[in-house]
């Protein structure tokens, strides 16, 4: 009788198998403020009927459609950027921009609000971005974006999100709400943003106030995008951890936050 083989192959390990998760973009808006104030930044009140964090303040974004990945492919190759997903979901957020706040970004030359309000209702019709790219004569600029950040908590069915940074380098302007998502728009300097989460006037969900912590380092526009460029972007996948007794939601160092901790209790999650 045949005898067993002394040692066994090893078995392989069992594949990993990455989350299904939605790509999206979100961009953070900068505009001048009093002279000696920190900049402030465009944040929208999500309705609390939405399913992803409904009631909370963010920044303007949302998911990458079809269209905008389309869209990307004019801009191809690119010898700044040939990364397609990176390209559609610059897109994304000029999209969503002018979708939930009436505000047009990145775009060739200055646009009135009259002008803005005009594509806007174009884009509800259409539901892309191209074609009211081609009848107002504009051509975006994705590549002004400065990339920022990328959260993506690993769990099915979570949002892939690409941060990036625009400034508008002015004061008012002007900008309304989408009702269908949102209920409130305003402006705020990093701090206030905070400053009003901690009264309760405001909620946030743990990356964006992550965002917010960082973003309340900088006196400027271009002190924000100093920082960006020393920290390459790499994602972001908040993870718990148990110390002492207490469960904390954390981050990695090494990614320009001030803080990457916050307790488990205190946490909203989207």
């Amino acid at each position: 009788m045949a005898q067993p083989p002394s040692s066994l192959p090893p078995i392989p390990p069992a594949a990993s198998v990455s989350p299904a998760v939605k790509p999206a973009a979100t961009v953070v808006i900068f505009r001048r403020a009093a002279p000696g104030q920190p900049p402030e930044l465009l944040m929208v009140q999500r309705a609390k009927e939405m399913r992803f964090a409904g009631g909370a303040a963010v920044f303007p974004g949302g998911r990458i459609d079809p269209a905008d990945r389309e869209l990307a492919a004019q801009f191809l190759p690119n010898p700044g950027c040939n990364d397609s997903d990176d390209i559609a979901a610059r897109i994304a957020a000029i999209r969503e921009t002018l979708e939930e706040t009436g505000l047009m970004i990145a775009v060739d030359r200055p646009v009135s609000g009259a002008e803005a309000a005009e594509a806007r209702r174009q884009l509800l019709a259409e539901g892309a971005l191209a074609p009211v790219l081609v009848r107002m004569g504009w051509q975006i600029l994705p590549h002004s974006l400065v990339s920022f950040a990328r959260w993506c908590p690993m769990r099915d069915g979570s949002f892939d999100t690409r941060f990036y940074l625009a400034d508008l380098g002015t004061g008012a302007v002007d900008i309304t709400v989408d009702l269908t998502e949102n209920t409130h728009l305003f402006w705020a300097s990093a701090a206030e943003a905070l400053a009003m989460a901690d009264r309760g006037e405001i909620s946030v969900i743990f990356p964006t106030r992550r965002n917010l912590d960082r973003l309340a380092l900088f006196a400027s526009f271009d002190e924000a995008r100093a920082q960006a460029e020393a920290y390459p972007v790499r994602m972001i996948s908040p993870a718990p951890i148990e110390e002492a007794g207490e469960r904390w939601l954390t981050i990695p160092d090494g990614h320009g936050y001030p803080v990457t901790r916050q307790r488990m209790d205190t946490v909203m999650r989207g």
